[in-house]
């Protein structure tokens, strides 16, 4: 599900579940277990990588319209987890954009420090409203964080983009040919592990600090989130939405 390998200082967790890393009830487990596992660790720097053609393709909407509303109330609340402890580590973590991320999956990239993309056929957005849900607040604080003014444009549209234009709308910080990619997001881990541990994590802190304490204020919301989540019309929403792209 997750594959680990050490690179000197740096930690490379590499996504392999399934054929698009769809993010499940397990999958939202094990990555919470490995991030808390990597900030307790002796590594200085953490590098995220998925499989093959795909980062990660986001949800697993046909699992969420299969089992319905009582999965969804376990699910959603694991994927904030893994979500917000991705994003509240000290230590760096380098997201290597193989391929397609998709929704959740770019959320998990927005999370880290830096993000290296490889060019190809991979795309990068979060179209979470063309699906027809909601945004819960961990992810949408995330990508307010890293989208910045071009938030509102990314959430209402549900563009994705190819890695130059991610790279232009500041979704990726590099963009590499895909034998790179792994060399080049761990070398950016490295670079960022050069830093003095308590100065960068104290630095991480101050501007992510703000981001989190918004996500702790709006933890409320997420109540009204997961009914509309689980609701028949997000549901049928998702089931439509299936039925029009992932099985045809």
């Amino acid at each position: 599900m997750i594959e680990r390998t050490h690179h000197g200082d740096v930690l490379l967790l590499r996504l392999a579940h399934g054929k698009a890393n769809a993010l499940d009830l397990e999958l939202s487990g094990a990555l919470t277990s490995e991030l808390e596992a990597y900030r307790q660790s002796a590594a200085k720097a953490l590098v995220l990588i998925g499989t093959g053609s795909i980062f990660s393709a986001g949800v697993d909407l046909v699992r969420a319209v299969n089992e319905g509303a009582s999965y969804l109330r376990a699910f959603l609340p694991a994927l904030g987890r893994a979500f917000e402890t991705l994003f509240s580590l000290h230590k760096p973590v380098v997201a290597a954009v193989n391929g397609h991320a998709i929704a959740g999956g770019c959320i998990m990239a927005c999370a880290a420090d830096h993000r290296v993309m490889a060019r190809g056929g991979g795309r990068i957005g979060v179209p979470e409203l063309l699906v027809g849900v909601p945004f819960p607040v961990v992810p949408l604080e995330i990508m307010r964080f890293a989208a910045g003014a071009e938030i509102q444009t990314l959430v209402n549209l549900g563009t994705t983009f190819a890695a130059d234009d991610a790279l232009a709308h500041g979704l990726v910080d590099a963009v590499v040919e895909p034998e790179q990619l792994e060399e080049r997001a761990l070398s950016a881990a490295r670079s960022l592990a050069s830093i003095p541990a308590a100065a960068f994590a104290l630095t991480k802190r101050q501007l992510r600090e703000p981001v989190l304490e918004r996500i702790h204020v709006g933890a409320a919301a997420d109540a009204a989130i997961l009914e509309a989540w689980t609701s028949p019309e997000v549901l049928g929403a998702i089931r439509g939405y299936v039925a029009r792209t992932l099985k045809k």
